[in-house]
């Protein structure tokens, strides 16, 4: 998986990395249980400080996409214990999607398809958040 960080971006540097590496589980580039490179590898790869990639690591293990293994690193590790959590947040972030939708006076049904059509998108990859 190849990491891009526009460092013009309003987005933080470790949300950008977090994010990435989100889309490189649902598009299947990274698999469960796959090691990530260590924190001062990916840190000299992309150019950023160590601090910033312990930081969007420390989010992924609170979010259940990563364990930390003393011999292997972070691994990727695909939590379902903390589904309602997730699905508390997604409620939270798409009543503000819907709230611009709104504003922009975008219809229940184009929000509908392009929801749809994200779906499909991801299905080409398994749709399995990158368990085997």
């Amino acid at each position: 998986m190849i990491i891009k960080i526009d460092f013009n971006s309003d987005e933080a540097i470790y949300m950008q990395l977090r994010n990435q590496i989100i889309m490189g589980i649902a598009q299947e580039e990274i698999k469960d249980g796959e090691s990530l490179p260590s924190v001062r590898q990916l840190a000299d790869e992309l150019g950023v400080n160590m601090h910033t990639v312990n930081k969007a690591y420390a989010l992924l293990r609170e979010d259940g996409y990563l364990k930390l293994d003393r011999r292997k690193g972070a691994v990727v590790c695909i939590s379902l214990d903390s589904k309602p959590k997730h699905l508390e947040v997604i409620n939270c972030n798409m009543r503000m999607m819907v709230a611009e939708a709104v504003c922009k006076q975008i219809s229940a049904e184009e929000l509908h398809q392009i929801i749809s059509d994200m779906f499909k998108e991801f299905e080409r990859f398994g749709n399995n958040g990158g368990k085997q």
